[in-house]
């Protein structure tokens, strides 16, 4: 009898200790806690989101080392095909979510903002004149919604005769899509020019280029340690009233934390200033809410340091609020 109290006791202890683990285990899935469930967070899409979202999964990861993270840039459309597809987990978008795109399940969450800008070799032989004059929203589109060939000089109105080479992005992309709402049209297929793969790509054909003309993200078009532009480019000023000059508030290129402090303001435009995105299909999972969630509280802390601009606090809420 002694013998079968004791049994019982030390089972009682077992199955007390077992449903300990088993509330723990269930929180760790069900609750805010991500630590050593051990799923990795796969994440594709926007070159202009891709060194935000690489902070914020190096920070996040340093917080919950049980926690893996896969990011890779592809551009907007590859993003949100990969993820209306299952084949990953959250898609980096830089344009507006489109409403074919929510029917498919689509959740996007808007997380900070940026802008794409346009961009010159820093060897242009008109280089003086863009930097003095910057060019107006009509010139720009003579560039890139015009498949006819133009000089420099039938551009600006001056003598010089080199050819104008237009570069324009080959994959589906944010970037693009944001030129072509600024220049009056609604889809990257409008623009001309020579198509180029990535932002990493029309970066390099105009710094190879003397007589090249395309554009970047600022991420893409910005040293991220010096503040300048990357070697070998030049961002080229929007002269936002068309009287070919360049104003004094209209000048704010020199570094990027000149010209994320305009995008803040307003003062430059939107297009092709816009949100940014992550985006799931359906509603996240815990570990995805749980990363989601950092982003748009604690994560907003890295934004301006990486060279993005935070979204007012009254987004951030609402973006929250529709976490599960």
């Amino acid at each position: 009898m002694r013998r079968c109290t004791l049994f019982y006791a030390l089972l009682s202890i077992v199955l007390a200790l077992t449903s300990a683990v088993g509330c723990r285990e269930k929180q760790q899935i069900t609750g805010s806690t991500t630590e050593n469930t051990g799923k990795p967070i796969s994440i594709s899409g926007a070159y202009a989101l891709y060194p935000m979202v690489v902070r914020w999964s190096e920070e996040y990861k340093a917080r919950h080392p049980g926690i893996q993270f896969d990011v890779q840039a592809g551009g907007a459309g590859k993003g949100m095909t990969d993820v209306l597809a299952g084949a990953v987990d959250i898609a980096m978008i830089s344009r507006s979510i489109k409403e074919v795109e929510v029917e498919q399940g689509a959740v996007p969450f808007a997380v900070c903002k940026d802008a794409v800008v346009f961009v010159v070799n820093a060897q242009n032989p008109v280089l003086d004149l863009l930097s003095a004059h910057g060019l107006t929203k009509e010139q720009l589109a003579r560039l890139f919604l015009n498949p006819e060939p133009i000089t420099w000089g039938a551009l600006l109105g001056t003598g010089h005769t080199e050819r104008v080479n237009v570069y324009t992005r080959a994959d589906s992309c944010g970037a693009a899509e944001m030129v072509a709402k600024y220049l009056g049209v609604e889809a990257q297929e409008d623009l001309h020019g020579i198509a180029v793969n990535g932002d990493p790509g029309v970066a390099e054909a105009v710094r190879r280029d003397p007589l090249g003309i395309g554009y970047n993200n600022i991420g893409f078009a910005y040293d991220l340690t010096t503040g300048v532009a990357v070697s070998g480019l030049q961002v080229v000023p929007l002269d936002l009233n068309g009287n070919y000059q360049l104003d004094p508030d209209e000048s704010f290129y020199a570094t990027k934390t000149d010209i994320v402090a305009a995008i803040a303001a307003g003062r430059y435009p939107s297009p092709p200033a816009r949100a940014l995105y992550l985006v799931t299909k359906g509603s996240p999972d815990p570990v995805e809410a749980d990363f989601i969630r950092w982003v748009l509280t604690d994560g907003q802390a890295f934004v301006d340091e990486v060279g993005y601009v935070s979204l007012p606090e009254t987004v951030l809420q609402t973006e929250l609020g529709r976490l599960p």
